[in-house]
């Protein structure tokens, strides 16, 4: 039950460079962040203060900002005060004691040495290491300012840095609520593609449809990394206000994530009875695509931010005719019944109601059976 391994290739390959494409659409802005906050330190630094080759202030600034907003303005700060550290003890080691092999190795001892003694997170530790091995191994040689001077370049930098991550635009709070709704359409087509195989019951359709059902993992990760990030962001003080709504989205990753394992279930049993020609009652896909017309309301939902009032009565219309449909004695068409009622529910989750809430909304299922003969199916 398995695609081809060069169709497997194909699709992976074309998964990956949209999720690339994406993930640099995403990071357009840190980027330009990091771009400008190097130049800007670069210019305070030779042109404001004078200082010849200030090296280190516009690496200071890249390598605090880093390329993501988790955790942001902490690690900013720890990084910058690494940094700036590291150039510090470097450069007192050189004037002390030169520079070379050991001393390249007394100064990162004292440098992590110092850095735990300030009670330093582990991103403090390494940049001291790291900033004192560069001072001690090229500064000292190549002539990047005098000592003062390097250690206020790694300030300058620092400080640039910590203005970028405070200054943060709101796409990344939208981005959550987008993901999710980009999540929840997915779920929509795949049960409008397992609708079209429960009613043709073709093997190779199944076959594909359940192939790509199995590449979405990635949509939950993008989500919940959109949902960190945009947490980490309303720590700065100008984001601040947003926090309470994010820390509803990251919430919202959990019934989100289920409901994509749900229609994985789903679409893999509806895959089995076509494989097994196990007929599916019309009435299942007719539901099924009921589901995926309720799905995409709750898409809206999310992508919007507004009410999901529409989206949660359609769900509840879609649960009272799951109530309704006649059962099967086949396995395969059995659990594709109870996994369009689990769907639902954890649709409905979304719509703001708790599990049991969602749970307790859907009547029982029928207890008519629509073969007379006990005819249980393979796998």
């Amino acid at each position: 039950m398995e695609l081809p391994p060069l169709d497997l290739v194909r699709t992976r390959g074309r998964t990956s460079v949209a999720a690339r494409i994406r993930r640099l659409q995403s990071k357009a802005w840190h980027i330009g962040q990091c771009a400008v906050a190097a130049a800007l330190a670069w210019f305070v630094a030779a042109d404001v203060l004078g200082h010849h080759v200030p090296f280190f202030a516009p690496v200071a600034a890249v390598v605090a900002l880093g390329t993501s907003y988790g955790q942001r303005l902490r690690r900013v700060a720890e990084i910058a005060v690494g940094v700036a550290l590291g150039v510090f003890i470097g450069d007192m080691f050189v004037l002390a004691v030169g520079s070379g092999g050991w001393q390249i190795g007394l100064v990162v001892g004292f440098a992590m040495i110092a850095a735990m003694l300030l009670d330093g997170g582990q991103l403090i530790v390494t940049q001291s290491a790291v900033q004192a091995i560069i001072v001690v191994a090229l500064a000292s040689q190549t002539g990047t300012g005098q000592p003062i001077d390097r250690w206020i370049d790694a300030l300058v930098g620092g400080g640039f840095a910590l203005l970028a991550a405070a200054v943060v635009p709101g796409a990344p709070l939208r981005r959550p609520g987008e993901q999710a709704a980009v999540v929840v359409r997915k779920i929509a087509a795949l049960l409008r593609a397992a609708a079209d195989v429960m009613v043709h019951g073709e093997v190779e359709p199944a076959m594909a449809l359940l192939a790509d059902a199995r590449t979405t993992d990635r949509l939950v990760r993008e989500l919940r990394a959109f949902a960190d990030e945009a947490v980490a962001i309303t720590v700065s003080p100008l984001q601040h206000h947003h926090r309470d709504r994010m820390k509803q989205m990251v919430v919202l990753a959990e019934p989100v994530d289920k409901a994509l394992r749900t229609t994985r279930v789903l679409v893999r049993r509806t895959a089995v009875a076509a494989y097994h020609r196990a007929p599916v009652p019309p009435q299942y896909a007719e539901v099924c695509r009921e589901l995926a017309d309720a799905a995409d309301l709750v898409a809206q939902a999310l992508a919007g931010g507004g009410e999901s009032t529409a989206a949660r009565e359609a769900l509840l219309q879609v649960g009272h005719r799951t109530a309704a449909l006649g059962r099967s004695h086949a396995l395969s068409v059995e659990v594709v019944l109870a996994m369009l009622r689990g769907l639902t529910a954890d649709l409905l989750e979304l719509t703001g109601m708790s599990p049991l809430e969602a749970t307790d909304a859907l009547p029982l299922p029928s207890r008519v059976w629509l073969d007379t003969e006990d005819r249980p199916e393979p796998g």
